[in-house]
């Protein structure tokens, strides 16, 4: 068997596409010759994307999409086989975390807002499920295809603060594995789902707890980088290369694999 790492020609969907990781993901995937469409609950971020993916030659389609509403994930779906034919690869990007389901020193753990919680909880792990119900139809239908999860270090092991991100992106690892052997076992081997499992990037959904007003690290801030060993937070093109390879032929093999792409952080317990 050769090994290859080729993904041009497949088509790739890629939800919360117009997001600081997604759509660096996104524009990545198109330089390697795949078909993105790029997916987001705010078309003009998804659009800004697709023009640049263009502009460089290649071939993208933004399309605006609730990944909690099922009607507007049905009409994406729609969208993308009429444009493109067909789904080779779905990427559940769409997720995140927000200040008022973390707990500090001045929202504690008992005053947590519910509503909150089930926001964060919805979009990271219901949002994946939805997604994957109506765009891996498609991979079903034709036996093949992969599905990327996007996890988190907070998937091995709860992180501080973070009460509903840390619970939700442990259910987006475990979610990744039931799918990868359910599709499996009643729909084709060829089949992939896989996840990976980013370290600290310094994005607009963590630098309130990273950084302070003045751009410095926080007490935070500085603990993550003292326990990652390479000492710097990750960039998002630094994950590209393992969604390629798990969407390649190079990763015929790997199912159900949460990858740490983490600078050494889950290897180290800080001494």
């Amino acid at each position: 068997m050769q090994v290859s790492f080729d993904i041009s020609g497949k088509t790739a969907v890629i939800t919360g596409a117009g997001g600081v990781i997604c759509s660096v993901l996104a524009k990545e995937m198109a330089k390697k010759g795949a078909r993105v469409a790029l997916l987001d609950l705010f078309l003009d971020a998804a659009e800004k994307v697709a023009e640049e993916i263009r502009g460089m030659g290649g071939d993208a389609l933004a399309i605006k999409a609730n990944v909690l509403d099922r009607t507007s994930l049905e009409e994406a779906h729609k969208l993308v086989l009429d444009h493109f034919g067909t789904v080779d690869i779905l990427v559940n990007g769409a997720g995140g975390n927000k200040a008022d389901a973390t707990t500090s020193k001045d929202k504690i753990f008992f005053d947590l807002d519910p509503d909150a919680l089930r926001w964060v909880f919805d979009l990271n792990v219901v949002g994946a499920v939805l997604t994957t119900q109506v765009f891996g139809k498609t991979l079903a239908k034709n036996k093949h295809g992969q599905v990327i999860n996007i996890a988190s270090m907070a998937s091995f092991l709860p992180l501080t603060n973070t009460v509903a991100y840390s619970s939700a992106k442990a259910a987006v690892a475990n979610f990744t594995q039931w799918m990868a052997v359910h599709f499996n076992l009643n729909y084709s081997t060829d089949i992939r789902v896989n996840a990976i499992a980013p370290g600290f990037l310094l994005t607009t959904q963590n630098q309130f707890l990273l950084t302070k007003p003045d751009g410095s690290a926080t007490d935070r801030g500085k603990a993550v980088i003292a326990k990652t060993p390479m000492g710097r937070y990750g960039d998002p093109v630094e994950l590209a290369g393992a969604v390629i390879w798990l969407c390649s032929p190079a990763a015929s093999f790997v199912n159900g694999a949460v990858i740490p792409i983490d600078g050494g952080f889950s290897a180290y317990w800080g001494v």
